[in-house]
């Protein structure tokens, strides 16, 4: 690795692109993107400093239940202690996902999922209202689902949605 002005480094830190997971949105509908500066912003403090670009794959940080379900579903495999994306998913990009406050708690979380869905084709997911998810859930394409205040979906096992719109009231009761 080639040094600045050929001196040796006093701190080297990973840097990654920002991708549209970042964009945190305020009460106002205002768009703001993340940026982690807790660490980074001691850069400024050492002479010769340098960053390197890693791909983002090399971070998976799980600061919501959205990261969760991504780390959680079939889109990662644990491979000698590192989650790597699965060689089954068509594109190596993860799938924007935007899970509502009813899946906020981790316990509301996971009482509202029979089993992780299958992501593998996954594009977007966004979920907001009262939506539970039955075993062997196959999500494709762009999904959203809404459940209206009052009004509760419950995904039926076994179901594949692909590039599907689900509103309303959908409830299935076994007999």
């Amino acid at each position: 690795m080639s040094q600045p002005n050929g001196k040796r480094c006093e701190f080297v830190m990973e840097v990654t692109d920002k991708t549209r997971a970042d964009v945190k949105t305020l009460d106002g509908g205002l768009n703001v993107i993340q940026l982690e500066t807790a660490v980074g912003a001691a850069i400024k403090s050492f002479d010769n400093a340098l960053g390197i670009s890693v791909p983002r794959s090399r971070f998976l940080p799980v600061k919501t239940t959205s990261d969760l379900l991504l780390v959680m579903s079939n889109l990662y495999s644990l491979n000698a202690g590192s989650l790597t994306m699965s060689d089954k998913r068509e594109f190596p990009t993860v799938p924007l996902v935007k899970l509502g406050s009813s899946f906020t708690k981790v316990q509301d979380y996971l009482r509202r999922l029979e089993s992780i869905p299958d992501m593998l084709e996954l594009d977007h997911l966004t979920v907001s209202g009262d939506v539970t998810f039955g075993k062997n859930v196959a999500l494709k394409g762009t999904v959203i689902i809404i459940a209206n205040h009052g009004d509760r979906i419950d995904i039926p096992a076994g179901a594949v949605l692909e590039n599907k719109i689900v509103s309303g009231n959908l409830r299935i009761l076994d007999h």
